[in-house]
């Protein structure tokens, strides 16, 4: 019997958001399971697992600079240091399995313990596979992808189709509009956009709206605008003293800000898309252009490719962002044919599809 599971990655809550979701899965079938989760050191994994009821280690590791080498000389260091850190962690826990959701944390965790040929799992959530994921795929036991397709990264007879996991509170919720707009203090009359670009905020989106921030006054539109925490205090100090604009660093019941939304801009990160999908919002996606292998591209492309989602690349949201959304708020027929598209890819059991598999083991 399975007893024991590592769950390890992080960085961002595209990766933490649905690791928590298996994790919970995980003991609703099987309660009597310990679960620890291992995570980056200064990530804000570090803050969120612990706030979700579960243990967490952190290891002393960074992911690769994209944007100066110069920053990735002490990294052949960490990565040894952290593979110390697993050891440790693996002799005082010994688990029976191990998953990887992605993020730093996630490759040597798993790299041990397939040297130890301790089962392990791998949820791929993107469209476009990392590297680490494909190296580590050879060895895992089971692979969970998002979609199908994905066979020219992974082996074909360790695929298992999952979808992404997203949170019971938003997959399950029966908040009304009603109360998402009076959750934020806004008029029921107006339409509503909703803002967000992941847990650690958006430079590009924050830009565009606030260069264009008059313009949803001028539209009769209102917002909710998530900025993340570089961005915070300029947006509130430009939101001032506007009633028609909710401004926050994060939006912690993410539930009620999806059932205040009629229109959403978001990143395409696999799970911010997951979530969409799941409540059939009419979205203009703004892809990160830096991620691995450009994968919120990829993942953009495809939503838009099936009349999904509408996307405005990096560079041009300051200009076109906010147009693009007004544009969209006085087209009735557009926003429900982008709403019906997206929903017909939502899947709402993925965290129990992923537990159950893991928990064959038994």
């Amino acid at each position: 019997m399975i007893n024991k599971i590592i769950i390890a990655g992080g960085g961002t809550g595209g990766h933490i958001f649905p690791a928590i979701a298996i994790a919970n899965a995980i003991l609703k079938l099987q309660p009597q399971t310990e679960i620890l989760f291992v995570g980056a050191k200064g990530k804000m994994e570090m803050e969120k697992i612990p706030q979700a009821g579960f243990k967490i280690e952190g290891l002393d590791i960074a992911g690769l600079n994209r944007s100066s080498l110069i920053k990735n000389v002490g990294l052949p260091f960490k990565m040894l240091k952290s593979f110390f850190q697993v050891r440790q962690i693996f002799k005082k826990f010994s688990p029976d399995v191990v998953i990887g959701v992605g993020g730093y944390s996630s490759f040597p965790v798993l790299k041990y313990a397939q040297t130890k040929d301790i089962a392990t799992f791998i949820h791929e959530s993107n469209s476009f596979a990392g590297k680490a994921n494909i190296m580590l795929a050879k060895n895992a036991t089971k692979v969970f992808v998002a979609s199908d397709g994905m066979e020219q990264f992974f082996p074909a007879e360790k695929i298992v189709i999952s979808g992404n996991p997203v949170r019971k509170s938003i997959s399950q919720s029966t908040v009304r509009r009603e109360e998402g707009i009076e959750f934020f203090k806004l008029n029921p009359d107006k339409k509503t956009v909703l803002a967000v670009g992941g847990s650690l905020g958006a430079k590009s989106i924050n830009e565009a709206l606030d260069k264009s921030l008059g313009l949803f006054t001028d539209n009769d539109l209102q917002l909710i605008w998530q900025t993340g925490k570089p961005y915070a205090a300029k947006a509130k100090h430009r939101a001032n003293d506007k009633s028609n604009i909710w401004v926050n660093e994060f939006i912690n019941q993410m539930e009620y800000a999806y059932a205040a939304a009629d229109l959403v801009i978001s990143r395409s990160g696999a799970m911010a898309i997951a979530e969409l999908c799941v409540m059939k919002k009419a979205t203009v996606f703004v892809p990160f252009p830096y991620a691995a292998e450009d994968h919120q591209t990829v993942n953009a492309q495809n939503l838009v490719n099936k009349n999904a989602g509408i996307m405005i690349k990096d560079g041009d949201a300051l200009d076109r962002l906010v147009p693009a959304i007004i544009s969209l708020s006085r087209d009735v027929e557009k926003q429900n044919e982008l709403k019906n598209n997206i929903s017909k890819l939502g899947i709402i059991n993925a965290d129990e599809v992923i537990a159950k598999e893991i928990l064959k083991l038994i």
